[in-house]
């Protein structure tokens, strides 16, 4: 398989599948293809699958793409502004990452859902208590909200987080939440009452727009319906 990712704020991946190559998707996300690609949606994993797709932030039905000829071309586009993100998973390597994160993957590629170990960082993370992991081996493309920011973190090394920010990190780093020190902090500082802390050994990528934020940002300029 081969791809290109063009465009700057709204990017959309093109591939081009040979014949037998496929790719999937969860339903929808496919932008345009040539005729020789045949799609297949179903529930995978039966109920259970799609209810835990569901709750992990995809839909209830995923498709799948498979070339019925060589350099057949297939387009998958962001739905926000951000980055597309390739990441070559081994066999077995993993990502930890926030509900529409995941664009589509190789077929080999696993998708499920993956529950945070601690309460607190999922009734405070601010994107529910489900997360998804990502496992390889497989190319995978993801959807960053703005730009993307990456660290290795040493082990021991912390990274203090507005939870929104937090995209993706390696099952290796530890997620909990921390409520904001001091009143003054939490109700006048403008960052909400809690952070994410991300402890190292591992990789995380931080996003610059969440979704949330840019919609705070554009609701104060939204015509209310009311009429001068």
């Amino acid at each position: 398989m081969k791809y290109e990712i063009k465009g700057e704020t709204l990017p959309v991946v093109i591939m081009k599948l040979d014949r037998g190559e496929s790719i999937f998707t969860e339903s929808g996300g496919m932008g345009w293809m040539s005729e020789d690609i045949e799609m297949s949606t179903n529930m995978e994993g039966g109920l259970f699958g799609g209810i835990a797709r569901k709750l992990s932030g995809e839909s209830l039905f995923m498709t799948t793409y498979k070339s019925k000829k060589d350099n057949a071309t297939i387009a998958f586009p962001s739905s926000l502004p951000g980055k597309i993100l390739p990441m070559e998973l081994g066999s077995g390597q993993s990502v930890i990452c926030q509900k529409k994160t995941f664009l589509c993957a190789e077929r080999n590629v696993k998708l499920e859902m993956h529950f945070r170990k601690k309460i607190g960082a999922g009734i405070f993370g601010g994107e529910g208590f489900i997360l998804q992991r990502i496992t390889g081996p497989g190319l995978a493309f993801m959807e960053i909200d703005g730009e993307v920011v990456e660290y290795d973190l040493a082990p021991g090394e912390v990274m203090k987080v507005d939870t929104g920010h937090v995209a993706m990190f390696e099952p290796t780093v530890e997620f909990d939440i921390e409520m904001v020190k001091g009143f003054k902090n939490m109700f006048f500082g403008g960052e909400g009452l809690f952070l994410a802390k991300l402890r190292g050994p591992g990789r995380i990528w931080l996003q610059t727009m969440p979704i949330m934020n840019l919609a705070r940002e554009i609701i104060p300029f939204v015509p209310t319906g009311g009429r001068d």
